[in-house]
């Protein structure tokens, strides 16, 4: 009985240090993520959901902007402007959480910090943390997120919605200084575009 205790106490201790070293993976990555002048880097993205897509990605905090061949997008952190090349058409949205990780990888630093447990996998070159929620009602049910163990940038973001699979692979991301107005749609660069506001 007392070994079994102290098997049971063994196992939970090592998963609490499991999951704190995890968070601090991610409180790292989230660090170089979210520089106050902002950062830059290359993305793809496979999708069962939304299809698949690559191009550049700008973050500032919660704002971003995201351009493939496709479509552009711009975020100030509450307003989404959409614009399709293919119709020289602007939407313009409120998007919730489940959009905005849809679109943005790197909106996983807004999303780990509450509602999700913690599990971290180490490899030679990376850290790969998975994230389950700790709720059926989330969005994203699951991430796994491999972070470089050299500089925590983050590699890859992996998340789960309505049972299918996204993935991000992101490369050369480097911190720049932005302005707030990149992360705004501004229409003297299209002037030909039909703006539609769906708010």
């Amino acid at each position: 009985m007392k070994k079994s205790l102290l098997t049971i106490i063994a196992l939970t201790f090592s998963f609490l240090v499991s999951a704190q070293t995890a968070k601090e993976v991610l409180d790292k990555c989230a660090a170089v993520v979210s520089s106050k002048d902002g950062i830059q880097a290359n993305f793809t993205m496979t999708s069962a959901q939304y299809g698949n897509a690559s191009g550049s990605i700008s973050v500032k905090g919660q704002m971003f902007c995201a351009t493939t061949a496709a479509a552009s997008l711009w975020f100030d952190g509450k307003t989404l402007w959409t614009y399709m090349s293919k119709n020289d058409e602007v939407s313009v949205t409120t998007p919730g959480e489940s959009r905005l990780q849809s679109l943005n990888p790197y909106n996983f630093i807004n999303l780990y910090k509450q509602g999700y447990k913690y599990a971290l996998t180490k490899g030679n070159k990376t850290f790969v943390v998975h994230l389950t929620a700790k709720e059926a009602k989330r969005n994203v049910q699951e991430m796994f997120i491999t972070v470089d163990k050299i500089n925590y940038n983050p590699i890859e973001v992996k998340l789960l919605q309505k049972q299918k699979w996204t993935t991000f692979t992101i490369s050369g991301l480097k911190t720049v200084k932005l302005a707030d107005s990149t992360f705004r749609f501004n229409s003297k660069d299209f002037p030909t575009a039909e703006v539609i506001d769906l708010r």
